[in-house]
């Protein structure tokens, strides 16, 4: 039993959940365009839908496409607790694959209550919420990076991401009900630790704020403070609110960066004006070249956060290795 542990946790060394409890604080936004920018910048990436609500799919323009199983494998998997291939849709952008989710994924709920009723609780056995980790280590060794995008408002997916990850990333609004989820993923994240002792916080993301509320932005690292014992390892990083560009991000099935590119090459508004005998695509807002280099910027503070995380507990198990030795 410790061996496979011990297997599973190097299997999972870059898995991230990105969790919050409140809905609309941008999960799926930075898991789709974390994701993207990671990809595109040459690393392998898989993203792993665990909502039932399947907005990945819009994001990456995938709903009712081929691929699109609405969790059906991913529920197959957990069911069979990783004796089932997991079902990838590959190259939905370069170096980016995809765990679909949607409306199958509602059995999953029922499921990890009757497992968990049925649990004797023993230490010699392993716990219901380390399914998705027998899952994923399998593939896990193709990819440099896995995010999992985890539903608002139930626990019990939440523990099943919680169990596979290695890191938690926490976006979060600035208002009340972003904070509340927030302390409840803390409560949710110090359990997940007795079954997962490895799980840690890689830091939160202020998400759809504006960059220079300097304010607002110390007493969300208070708030983020007094719910994770003193500890405040809020990202530099804040993504702005756009909502014209999250418009056409779902509407399109665009990543931020694609947008901006799309934008860039359109002809100039006087252009269009001009040529108003003709009939013209909805324009897309320049606010994406905002977006996509915030995105740039949080790929690149969470690459260099992993990378200083992990030279620290390298640096953490060679001493404890000298040390023994001596």
């Amino acid at each position: 039993m410790h061996a496979l542990a011990v297997d599973r946790q190097t299997a999972l060394a870059r898995v991230i959940a990105v969790t919050n409890d409140k809905g609309g604080v941008g999960k799926t936004s930075i898991v789709a365009n974390l994701g993207g920018q990671l990809a595109a910048a040459g690393y392998r990436v898989l993203l792993v839908d665990l909502n039932r609500q399947a907005n990945l799919a819009d994001d990456l323009g995938t709903r009712g496409t081929s691929v699109d199983d609405q969790g059906e494998g991913l529920l197959t998997g957990i069911v069979l607790e990783g004796r089932h291939p997991l079902p990838v849709a590959f190259g939905v952008r370069p170096n980016l694959d995809l765990v679909c989710g949607g409306t199958r994924l509602e059995a999953l709920t029922p499921l990890m209550v009757s497992k968990t009723m049925g649990s004797p609780g023993s230490s010699g056995q392993s716990s219901p919420f380390l399914a998705l980790a027998d899952v994923l280590a399998p593939v896990a060794e193709h990819y440099d990076v896995i995010l999992i995008d985890c539903p608002p408002e139930n626990f019990i997916l939440t523990d099943l991401a919680l169990g596979a990850a290695r890191w938690v990333i926490m976006p979060t609004k600035t208002d009340i009900g972003g904070l509340v989820g927030m302390t409840l993923v803390a409560e949710r994240f110090a359990k997940a630790q007795q079954i997962n002792p490895s799980l840690g916080l890689l830091g939160a993301v202020l998400f759809a704020t504006g960059t220079k509320a300097t304010a607002i932005h110390a007493a969300a690292r208070s708030a983020i403070s007094a719910a994770f014992g003193g500890q405040s390892p809020l990202f530099t990083t804040v993504v702005r609110h756009a909502e014209r560009t999250a418009q056409d991000a779902r509407r399109l099935g665009k990543l931020a960066h694609e947008l901006e590119a799309e934008a860039a090459q359109q002809p100039a508004w006087w252009v269009t004006l001009r040529n108003h005998g003709e009939p013209q695509a909805p324009r897309l807002s320049a606010t994406a070249a905002s977006v996509a280099a915030d995105y740039r910027e949080l790929a690149y503070e969470v690459l260099n956060v992993l990378r200083s995380m992990e030279q620290a507990e390298q640096a953490g198990a060679a001493l404890g290795a000298a040390g023994e030795r001596a």
